[in-house]
């Protein structure tokens, strides 16, 4: 009988022993803390991440040995596990992480810190109360890394697929959904919102007497001086060649020439040098607001296209409002 319950109590102390093992060398954070939030387990893994060994922490309040913690969002989730007696999830998605823990892992060198997915678990008593609850930290760096360098790409190819190679504005494409956003704003709310189409005066004979690369020169210069004088609310875009449509929301027709006049006078200013020679041009402004009358975005920006035939008619280097 004797023997019996030896042998019954070496294979309870294996077991033991064994658990002990696995809670100390599996590769997840195990934290194990009382009501007050005190620490009662620290396994492996979080000694190895925070450099604080089991036997210095144990008893010791989790909010104060670490302070960065965001205690208020995070108790909040742990009284809920202890209310509702069911688990709740953390995911990097939502806070990249929870403990400030280093990244040293080689594929995902980049990340300066350890991403972490953190599962909250109620532990109850032998009498079913919920006494404690159990943190499982998990290293998710690997896949939180690949995730966002998949968003960033796509958001790159998307950016990319709107813009205009040369001039860095917006394609002709994306403008015109731009153009059909505004008007359907106005046709929904009536905020006043003008447009201003402009291309460059003689741009032919500029290729014919320097070149196309000194063209396209002009151009991004065109452009870089039209997106430096836009506001975070204006879309500006490539329409086709050398021409360009600037959409200035909320503003009338008499504000929208303020700034074809100012634009038109920093062109005239400035100087293009290429391959030693300068080379200056002009712009031509056709101004347009948005009338009850129009039916659509069409006839808006056809109205624009005649205003800007007007200045060209008018001798050039002018900016027009359709009377």
């Amino acid at each position: 009988m004797a023997t019996d319950q030896q042998a019954i109590d070496t294979n309870t102390l294996n077991e033991l022993h064994w658990l002990i093992d696995m809670v100390q060398t599996i590769e997840v954070g195990l934290v194990v803390l009382d009501r007050d939030y005190n620490i009662q387990l620290w396994n492996g893994f979080m000694e190895n991440h925070s450099g604080v060994s089991p036997n210095s922490i144990k008893g010791q309040n989790l909010f104060q040995q670490f302070d960065y913690l965001p205690a208020k969002w995070l108790k909040q989730k742990m009284e809920s596990v202890y209310l509702l007696q069911n688990r709740a999830f953390i995911s990097w998605e939502q806070r990249p992480f929870i403990f400030e823990f280093k990244n040293y892992r080689p594929i995902t060198g980049r990340a300066d810190f350890m991403y972490q997915n953190v599962t909250l678990l109620p532990l109850s008593s032998l009498t079913g109360e919920i006494t404690h609850i159990s943190m499982i930290v998990y290293d998710v760096t690997d896949v939180a890394i690949n995730k966002l360098q998949l968003k960033s790409a796509n958001e790159r190819l998307e950016y990319l697929s709107q813009i205009d190679g040369l001039t860095q504005l917006y394609n002709r494409r994306y403008w015109e959904i731009c153009l059909q956003k505004e008007f359907d704003r106005y046709a929904r709310y009536g905020s006043t919102t003008s447009l201003v189409m402009l291309d460059i005066d003689h741009f032919k004979a500029i290729n014919d007497t320097y070149g196309h690369q000194a063209g396209d020169r002009v151009i991004q210069n065109v452009s870089h001086i039209i997106k430096k004088s836009l506001r975070e609310t204006d879309c500006a875009g490539r329409y086709g060649g050398e021409e360009f449509g600037v959409i200035l929301a909320n503003t009338p027709a008499a504000n929208a020439l303020f700034f074809a006049e100012r634009l038109r006078k920093k062109i005239e200013q400035s100087e293009i040098m290429y391959e030693e020679q300068l080379i200056k041009v002009t712009i031509s402004l056709g101004i347009c607001d948005i009338k009850p009358d129009m039916t659509d975005c069409d006839i808006w920006l056809a109205q624009a296209d005649q205003a800007l035939y007007q200045a060209k008619e008018a001798g050039r280097n002018c900016s027009i409002i359709p009377t």
